[in-house]
């Protein structure tokens, strides 16, 4: 299963510099760091559930049971 917290946490914190700060430090817009900040948190979120949901093989992961390795006696 696929760890969305990280992602997550970058998008928040890239919403609340996009849209709650108004500064400029150096000629740089926090603004901008704020959008970049949440798109880079999007696109791993996205990468993260697209790798969940396949398996190797690009097919969907499934669950195999397997055979017990001890088995009961044959009667004879």
């Amino acid at each position: 299963m696929a760890d969305a917290g990280p992602p997550i946490a970058l998008m928040a914190l890239g919403l609340v510099l996009w849209l709650a700060v108004s500064a400029t430090l150096a000629g740089i817009s926090v603004q901008t760091i704020g959008m970049i900040l949440f798109l880079a948190g999007l696109v791993w979120l996205v990468i993260e559930l697209v790798q969940s949901r396949t398996a190797v093989g690009g097919r969907p992961a499934t669950v195999v049971r397997e055979e017990p390795v001890v088995r009961e006696r044959d009667r004879y």
